[in-house]
């Protein structure tokens, strides 16, 4: 059993976790991912990228929005409660180096499992430059801990509610457009982001690093779930990645495949939210 430590609340719909897992804790490196299931008789399997991980305390950080049935069970979970399977560390590693000038940018939750990666180029040695996006100040997550860790703290609201109102990619293209420009751009969030970021520094031949959170079932490429395109070869995000050439991902393919069961899954998350709210009311709630 895998015991939940602390919880917080980031965000309306967004909550951080530290689950005891002492294996996963002392091998796991930037850009690996978990796999969990809640208990033995629910069947959906989702990945989380590990956000952090503390080896003293035998425990990972997991940073999950709520956007299904079992992110939704899995907020309701509280300190002392338990996780029956969680698998892992999986995928490839980050590939962390001194290069030089590294921009990180994170669009909304992207910003979770973008903090491992920005703290391993940041102890290699690198200038570090973070550019968060969110659509509104109240969704803002990780600003002190990117804060503390980057040389430079870009904050971007669709609303200009917080920081700078603009995209992401305005400020990622002034900083492209500087002499010298950037040595690495490592982009994490919703696929049309990471699609424009990487649009966004093509022109000026930054290497650009995506990292694919697309949806993964199996985390061993047996499923065949997590296929993408990326330099017109078939490659799987769960044993080939998460991280990819941005410049080489067909992105308007990985988004038609990722709405394929957009409906089933809504009409899923919406019948367990009516249950719950039949449930609540017989409990007088």
């Amino acid at each position: 059993m895998n015991k939940i430590l602390s919880k917080q609340q980031l965000s309306e719909n967004v909550f951080k976790i530290e689950v005891e897992t002492p294996l996963i804790a002392s091998e796991r490196k930037p850009g690996q991912f978990i796999i969990l299931s809640l208990d033995d008789n629910y069947a959906e399997r989702i990945p989380l990228t590990i956000a952090d991980a503390d080896e003293s305390k035998g425990c990972i950080t997991l940073i999950f929005q709520v956007v299904g049935a079992t992110t939704k069970k899995l907020s309701y979970l509280n300190i002392g409660d338990t996780i029956d399977n969680v698998v892992g560390p999986l995928g490839k590693p980050a590939h962390i180096g001194k290069v030089g000038t590294v921009v990180c940018v994170g669009g909304g939750i992207g910003a979770a499992p973008l903090y491992p990666i920005a703290q391993g180029m940041k102890k290699a040695g690198n200038h570090l430059i973070t550019i968060i996006g969110a659509r509104t100040k109240d969704i803002v997550i990780l600003e002190n801990e990117m804060r503390k860790i980057s040389d430079e703290l870009i904050i971007c609201t669709d609303d200009g509610s917080y920081g700078r109102k603009s995209l992401v990619t305005e400020p990622l293209k002034e900083l492209c457009e500087k002499n010298p420009p950037p040595n690495l751009v490592v982009a994490i969030g919703p696929p049309i982001m990471m699609k424009f970021c990487s649009e966004t520094t093509r022109p000026f031949n930054v290497p650009t690093v995506v990292s694919l959170n697309t949806i993964m079932v199996d985390g061993t490429g047996m499923c065949g779930g997590c296929r993408v395109t990326v330099g017109n070869k078939t490659k799987f995000v769960c044993v080939d990645g998460p991280e990819f050439d941005g410049h080489q991902v067909d992105f308007d393919n990985m988004m038609k495949r990722l709405n394929t069961y957009k409906r089933r899954e809504k009409s899923r998350f919406e019948e367990e939210c009516k249950l719950d709210t039949q449930i609540n009311k017989l409990k007088g709630n």
